[in-house]
């Protein structure tokens, strides 16, 4: 019997997107920031651009370690593939490297195995949460949202130890 390919996007091809994604709004801040420095900018360039790559940023955490799960990685290289989203354009080599390694072969872990791993209730919930990716995407999506709006209150990094 053959196995029917997943509907859903692969973990390592969503990772690589998010990935990308990550470091093209890196570019687009950093060149915002460098028209701003010029005197150059519009009023709306660094809130757009900043905006577009804090959400991005919180983005690719969310999936990293998402992934990082679904592939059983250690928690190290999930906590470090998370961090890297602080470094511009660092989630692109590490999305390449955990590539290269082998550690995105596979699909979304939405049944349970033989392997004695998946008996705990933490991978139970994760898959039932994988099995339902719109309701995974919707609640994610809220959970970034929300941090994301906390974060904005708050202001800018700069400002929050003032």
């Amino acid at each position: 019997m053959t196995k029917t390919p997943s509907k859903t996007l692969a973990p390592k091809t969503l990772f690589r997107i998010v990935a990308a994604a990550e470091a093209v709004t890196w570019a687009g801040l950093i060149s915002g920031l460098i028209i701003r420095a010029t005197g150059n900018a519009p009023e709306w360039l660094i809130p757009l651009v900043g905006g577009a790559h804090g959400f991005t940023f919180l983005s690719y955490g969310v999936l990293a370690a998402l992934v990082g799960v679904n592939q059983r990685w250690p928690i190290l290289r999930i906590v470090f593939g998370v961090a890297l989203a602080i470094v511009p354009f660092a989630t692109v080599p590490f999305e390449r490297t955990v590539a290269k390694r082998g550690y995105l072969v596979g699909d979304w872990r939405t049944t349970k195995s033989d392997d004695p791993r998946d008996e705990g209730w933490f991978d139970g919930l994760f898959r039932w949460f994988i099995a339902r990716p719109i309701v995974l995407v919707a609640v994610l999506a809220t959970g970034v949202i929300v941090v994301y709006n906390v974060l904005l209150v708050l202001g800018p990094p700069t400002s929050w130890f003032n």
